[in-house]
């Protein structure tokens, strides 16, 4: 068997049992029921809420842009998470000193990361639809523009995240990643319409991709007559489609450059030096 292919399966392999822990674990569970929880409680407190200009509520609005924020933040704050956590513990070491372990260890997080984000989004839409009215999901065109949306960016985002885990080597810089996602949120329409926003952060927020997850998510869930309220009056799948496979094409052209230079860095002298001063920073 090709030895590549037999990476490929084996981290398929890896990716799946790293799942079942995932759901099967108290802590992890919870890890999808706390930003459920959040979720339901802001889409409750805007349920009141219409957005400016037309009688349909901004929870219903707010509701898809949430997903598509979900769906970013997986793809970038999780892999490079892990990432970085992985290389002070030692376990991308191991990989990279197994044959083609490095090829097996990416799929494996690849299957883990996109399976995870999949779980998180059907839970929080199902949860959604339950508190929220207006929403439209009954016809084959909306489903399959979920899907789109949700697998090019996917694509679009991990290698994003890839590159952040493979420059931060100290989880605690992961904090200031994690504003830096917060800060995106808070001009990329997210739960206010952009267009409400001054003209240079509306340029600004459309550079990134999770301007454009929200808009494709709100796309396929939400009434045609509600595209009014968005920049131009329409749901430019076109656009979205196009820049988001722009940040796809240049990220898996980038990520796998920044990750095997990273990967010929790991040695076992800066394990120990990163243990080290994970020690010095255990409170005691």
């Amino acid at each position: 068997m090709n030895a590549t292919l037999h990476a490929a399966r084996a981290g398929l392999r890896r990716g799946l049992i790293e799942l079942r822990q995932s759901l099967t674990t108290t802590q992890e569970i919870l890890g999808y029921v706390f930003p459920t929880a959040i979720f339901v409680a802001v889409l409750y407190f805007m349920r009141n809420a219409t957005v400016p200009g037309t009688t349909f509520s901004l929870g219903s609005v707010t509701l898809p842009s949430l997903l598509g924020m979900g769906v970013a933040f997986s793809g970038v704050a999780t892999i490079a998470q892990q990432l970085t956590v992985e290389r002070e513990d030692g376990t991308l070491l191991r990989a990279k000193a197994t044959p083609h372990g490095m090829v097996g260890y990416l799929i494996g997080k690849i299957v883990l990361i996109a399976a995870t984000t999949i779980v998180g989004l059907v839970i929080q839409l199902v949860a959604g639809l339950l508190i929220i009215d207006g929403l439209v999901l009954t016809s084959a065109s909306a489903w399959f523009t979920l899907a789109w949306v949700l697998v090019i960016g996917l694509v679009a985002t991990m290698p994003i995240g890839a590159v952040l885990g493979s420059l931060f080597d100290d989880p605690r810089t992961l904090g200031f990643m994690m504003l830096l996602v917060m800060g995106l949120a808070a001009i990329s329409g997210i739960f206010y319409p952009i267009t409400a926003l001054p003209g240079w952060l509306q340029v600004v927020g459309q550079i990134f991709p999770m301007y454009w997850l929200g808009l494709g998510m709100r796309s396929a869930l939400l009434p045609a007559e509600m595209a009014a309220v968005e920049i131009g009056g329409s749901w430019r799948h076109a656009e979205t489609l196009t820049v988001l496979g722009l940040w796809a094409v240049v990220g898996l052209i980038v990520a796998p450059i920044v990750l095997r230079r990273m990967a010929r860095r790991e040695s076992g002298s800066a394990v120990e030096r990163r243990r080290q001063k994970a020690l010095q920073r255990a409170p005691f």
